[in-house]
């Protein structure tokens, strides 16, 4: 059985998020307001860059752990790795970009030299469930 891990979400990154498609939205209304003619492709661009692109990063980032995949969401990028890959995992607070919302992360080395970092939001049972599942193996 498949089980979903959401992202623990940092506040100021989630303030950092809520700003910039708070800022997108007003930045259309006051140009629009001043020049009254706007293109529509500009508030097109602005409205998917600016406030659907950190939603759908806010919304979805999770982590599916089922008998064979670790699968990684984190908006419109996607991960799967195997779990016979996985060789270690351990906590980091590394700032580096990731698929993650919160710097209390879990660092999984896979495959060939590979890694990623997550944040599942109750690390402790994604923990737990992974190394059940590699015991099975």
């Amino acid at each position: 059985m498949a089980r979903r891990y959401r992202s623990k979400i940092d506040t100021w990154l989630l303030v950092i998020l809520v700003s910039a498609m708070a800022l997108s939205i007003a930045g259309v209304i006051v140009a629009g307001a001043v020049d009254g003619r706007l293109s529509p492709w500009i508030v097109v661009l602005n409205v998917v860059l600016g406030v659907l692109l950190p939603a759908w990063l806010l919304l979805g980032t999770d982590y599916v752990l089922d008998r064979e995949h670790l699968k990684i969401r984190c908006g419109p990028f996607r991960w799967s790795i195997p779990v016979r890959e996985i060789r270690q995992v351990e906590p980091t607070r590394n700032p580096l970009s990731s698929p993650a919302l919160s710097l209390d992360r879990l660092r999984i080395e896979y495959g060939n030299g590979k890694s990623l970092m997550i944040s599942p939001r109750d690390s402790e049972q994604f923990l737990e469930d992974l190394n059940a599942m590699r015991q099975q193996r």
